[in-house]
Parts: C-alpha cells; sequence; structure tokens
C-alpha cells in the first residue's frame, strides 16, 4: 500500500492552489510531494469526496474535504478565490490523474491566476501518457484530443478535422462505444497503427495493438471492454507507398467496408489519387488483382 502519514505532523506549504496528481488506479503510484501537500492545506477540493476519501483513508491524511465539480464549480469559486487572496491552502484534486485533464478544474486555475494567486502543479499519474508510453506510437509528438462526439456523423467530422495532424492522436473513450469509435476513425483515417489500452496500472491492465480496422474488428466480436480506455491513434505516414504498399492497405479496407469506402479511406491514409486508388480497388474485388 505504501508508507501511511498518520500520526506526522502536516507538511508547512506555502499559500496558494496546488493541483495535484493523484493514482489512476494503483495507490502506490502516489508521489511523496503528493502526500505532502494533501497533508499541509486546509482543505482539498475534490470531484468525488467519496473517492477521495478512500485515497486519503489508504495514507492516514485527515485533510478537509468538499466537492468542486461541474454542477458546483461557478457558486463556490467566488468564495474559494477570496479566501485564496486572503492566504488560503487549498488543494484540487480529481477522481483519478492529473486535474484539468477532461475533468474540472479549469475556470478555477484561470480566475485563480487572473486574481494573482500562486498555482502550483504537483504531478504525478496520466493516464494519457502512461497509455502513450505503452502503446509503441511516436511518442515525441502527440495531440491529446479528449473524448469524441457520441454519434457518428459528429465524431467523423471531428476525427477528418485532425486527419492532417502529423503526430499521435490521443482520446479517452468508453467501452460501449469502442468498436463504433474504431470503425470510425478506419474510415476517415485510412489504415493506421493504433493502440487500445485499458485498466492502466490496475490487475486486468491491457494493451492491445493493431490497425484501426483490426482494433475495430476485435472489438466489435468481442463486445465492449471494461475500465477507463485510452485510444491512441498513430500519426498520417510520410513515405512514399509503393505498390505492395497500396494492395495490402486496400485488402484490409475491403474486408472491413464497402470499396467506395475503402479506396476513399486508403487513398487519404497514403496521400494517392482517389480516382487511381478506386479503379486498383475494383481490380482487387474483382479478382484480377496480383495476389
Amino acid at each position: 500500500m505504501g508508507a501511511s502519514r498518520a500520526g506526522q505532523p502536516p507538511v508547512a506549504v506555502a499559500p496558494g492552489l496546488y493541483v495535484v496528481s493523484t493514482p489512476i488506479g494503483n495507490l502506490r503510484d502516489i508521489t511523496l510531494r503528493a502526500l505532502d501537500t494533501l497533508s499541509g492545506v486546509e482543505e482539498v477540493l475534490a470531484e468525488d469526496t467519496r473517492v477521495a476519501s478512500k485515497l486519503l483513508s489508504a495514507y492516514g491524511l485527515k485533510a478537509r474535504l468538499s466537492p468542486y465539480h461541474d454542477h458546483n464549480g461557478a457558486e463556490r469559486r467566488p468564495g474559494l478565490l477570496k479566501r485564496l487572496e486572503e492566504g488560503a491552502r487549498i488543494a484540487l484534486i480529481s477522481d483519478a490523474g492529473t486535474p484539468l485533464v477532461s475533468d474540472p478544474g479549469w475556470k478555477l486555475v484561470h480566475e485563480a491566476l487572473e486574481h494573482g494567486i500562486k498555482v502550483f502543479p504537483v504531478p504525478g499519474a496520466s493516464a494519457l501518457l502512461a497509455g502513450l508510453v505503452a502503446s509503441g506510437l511516436p511518442s515525441d509528438r502527440f495531440l491529446f484530443a479528449g473524448f469524441l462526439p457520441p454519434r457518428s456523423g459528429a465524431r467523423r467530422t471531428e476525427i477528418e478535422s485532425l486527419k492532417q495532424v502529423p503526430a499521435t492522436l490521443v482520446f479517452y473513450e468508453s467501452g460501449p462505444r469502442l468498436a463504433e469509435t474504431l470503425a470510425d476513425l478506419s474510415a476517415v483515417l485510412g489504415v493506421r497503427s493504433a493502440a487500445v489500452a485499458r485498466e492502466l496500472t490496475k490487475l486486468f491492465e491491457e494493451t492491445r495493438r493493431g490497425t484501426l480496422a483490426e482494433l475495430a474488428a476485435h472489438y466489435d466480436e468481442a463486445g465492449p471492454p471494461r475500465g477507463e480506455i485510452v485510444l491512441l491513434v498513430g500519426p498520417p505516414t510520410e513515405a512514399v507507398a509503393t505498390a505492395a504498399d497500396l494492395d495490402s492497405a486496400l485488402r484490409v479496407a475491403l474486408a472491413e467496408m464497402p470499396t467506395k469506402d475503402a479506396a476513399a479511406a486508403v487513398a487519404g491514409a497514403l496521400g494517392l489519387p482517389k480516382r487511381e486508388v478506386y479503379q486498383r480497388a475494383l481490380q482487387i474485388k474483382s479478382g484480377d488483382g496480383a495476389p
């Protein structure tokens, strides 16, 4: 579990707002500085106090907990900012990981800075970074795009806007929508390497890798996976596609979608003229293409 702070005196911390990262599953991923901070502040703002109380209890911390989330943020911010201006020491945590990343809290940090209040980051666990380093995809440049829209039409429009981004794309997704999202990504982006990381740092941690089409087919057959999910998509290729590359990509795409859609997806992914790719797709579909 990790060393408890029970019985130890609170650590002195400077006045200000502390944005504290917490574990995304394994409680041992808490940092020593996070424990010091949470023991030294006057109040801990939590998205869900029930979740936060389990973490504090595990380390013998007695900090005062209060809820701060999307529904009460506007009402609470004026009072919190006033106290911070007067020298209060307050920590902000989310249910798991780094606050403000697909979690409430940005407005509080933004307004605190506008009021001249010091904001201290206390770094730690982050699901998107954990997923990225385990994915095997390029990590020198990446774009975190949060959650895609729940409906396919809006989702494909959003994916289209990200099509030319020269970086690994990182999304959060839910189990019930995963297969549909992967299928939409495949239809719009074409043949790209991808990874699905779930239950990171937990007992049933899993990272599955493959093309978007392969992963879409797997989860369509296997059903929705459980747990928190990080979905990662490799960047568009800059290499010049060979005839073999084209045929290989078309055979994968044709197995998952109609000829016209497959040709459009592969043409976009490989940077080739749609008309030429479509003609080759028809040849392969009819059996006239070389094996």
